[in-house]
């Protein structure tokens, strides 16, 4: 069904669909054989179906049914050139042709490791893995195998994964709290939780048990449940915390890395972790992570003594990926980031502004790149108690009346841009957003 939303000042029409018919077949079919008809859990959220993507260009996306959208999923983060760069394409089809999976080395391995370390400021020495959670996961051990303690403070509402030690926000009487069936609580025995952005909390657990604290974990700007800025000074006081307490400090900058800046969050804050692990980004969409740190502590990782292993790390065609998004971005940077919190600033400001319109408040913030979005009735977003006042179901609306107006964007709330996306992609996203509250409006 077409129909056409007049904008706010009259000026443009948004053609409107709502006409799913391919994808929603597909995702009948798909659900006889897979699992909930997706293969991650995020992407079943989606309403009023979760779309199947036929292809991907720059900025936009065409569904089965042949409708094209401005995207601002980007794969979930990794996509920060544009779907389908030529040059990042050209590089993976030479590596899939020559060398693609040995089980050997190769010459592309030490030149991704030469330069990750001459970018990321902690990086003395790396490990090339292939997701995030992976990475995240030797990263841990990594630290306790270098402290010798088992505790790893973490922050509610950052996301570090999903294996069963990381994945908790729920705390029950001081004690961390498993958010899946299979996993086991003993899993958590020796995680701790604590607000962020909350000086008392850590204080406090440093006070009670930083002799037995090995690591603490943190996303250095929160992107998953909310893009969450650190308080000033707040980043500086726990680096001292650790530092005091001879425990190690992890940034997770799987989404932050190669994204909000060429040095990550690590470069926009002026902090230094001991280890960090990156991911998304780093390849432009193609999977691979890596982390390292300090040359001291990653000499265990060298030598054995913490194992780290992985049938497709450092594989032919995702290293080529990372080189070939790296190389772009160095080239074109600063700009090209500059460029990016640009639009997302217009991006975020015309949002805001089209919600006041129909007597909605959205509060927007970010840095630009990657930006996050809440309906509120007041305050605003500085933790993750203040995050979970939003009101998600109108949001996750808001997000279904995007995608029938021709723009995608994850229904929790995550936005995220790439180089590819520029004025008119911006303007085309806003007079969706101008029909989207318009008819929230209706609804009420």
């Amino acid at each position: 069904m077409n129909r056409s939303a007049p904008h706010a000042g009259g000026v443009a029409a948004v053609p409107v669909v709502t006409d799913y018919s391919a994808s929603i077949a597909l995702y009948a079919r798909a659900r006889k054989h897979l699992a909930g008809g997706v293969s991650t859990a995020f992407r079943i959220e989606e309403r009023p179906i979760p779309l199947f993507i036929r292809e991907a260009h720059g900025a936009h996306l065409v569904d089965v049914d042949g409708r094209v959208y401005v995207d601002y999923t980007c794969g979930f983060g990794p996509v920060v050139l544009g779907h389908g760069h030529p040059e990042v394409t050209a590089a993976v089809i030479a590596a899939a042709g020559k060398l693609h999976q040995v089980g050997g080395q190769h010459e592309g391995e030490v030149e991704l490791a030469e330069l990750l370390c001459h970018t990321v400021p902690s990086f003395e020495m790396v490990r090339l893995s292939s997701s995030g959670s992976e990475a995240v996961h030797a990263a841990v051990r990594l630290a306790r195998g270098a402290t010798g303690r088992p505790l790893i403070i973490k922050f509610a509402g950052h996301y570090h994964g999903w294996f069963d030690e990381m994945l908790t926000t729920r705390v029950h009487a001081g004690q961390a709290q498993p958010e899946s069936l299979g996993q086991l609580p003993e899993a958590l025995a020796n995680i701790r939780v604590c607000g962020w952005n909350d000086v008392e909390a850590i204080n406090r657990l440093f006070a009670e048990e930083g002799d037995r604290v090995a690591a603490v974990i943190m996303e250095a700007i929160a992107c998953n449940q909310g893009v969450i800025y650190p308080a000033p000074a707040y980043l500086e006081h726990v680096r001292e915390l650790t530092r005091r307490a001879d425990a190690l400090l992890i940034f997770d900058e799987v989404v932050t890395g190669f994204r909000v800046g060429l040095a990550g969050a690590q470069g926009l804050t002026g902090v230094t972790p001991d280890i960090s692990v990156v991911a998304k980004a780093m390849a432009n969409g193609y999977p691979i992570s890596a982390f390292g740190g300090r040359r001291d502590l990653m000499d265990l990782v060298a030598t054995n003594k913490v194992l780290h292993a992985g049938t497709f790390n450092g594989g032919g065609v995702p290293v080529a990926a990372a080189l070939a998004t790296i190389g772009t971005l160095q080239a074109a940077a600063p700009q090209v980031y500059e460029r990016m919190a640009e639009l997302g600033e217009r991006l975020a400001v015309g949002l805001r502004a089209a919600a006041t319109r129909y007597g909605f408040r959205l509060v927007v913030q970010g840095p630009g790149p990657v930006l996050f979005a809440w309906f509120l009735e007041a305050g605003e977003v500085r933790s993750y108690a203040e995050h979970l006042q939003a009101d998600f179901v109108l949001y996750a609306r808001f997000a279904e009346l995007m995608l029938d107006a021709g723009v995608r964007v994850i229904p929790a709330g995550r936005w995220y841009l790439t180089a590819a996306h520029d004025e008119e992609t911006i303007e085309q996203t806003l007079l969706a957003a101008d029909h989207a509250f318009s008819r929230l409006a209706r609804e009420r």
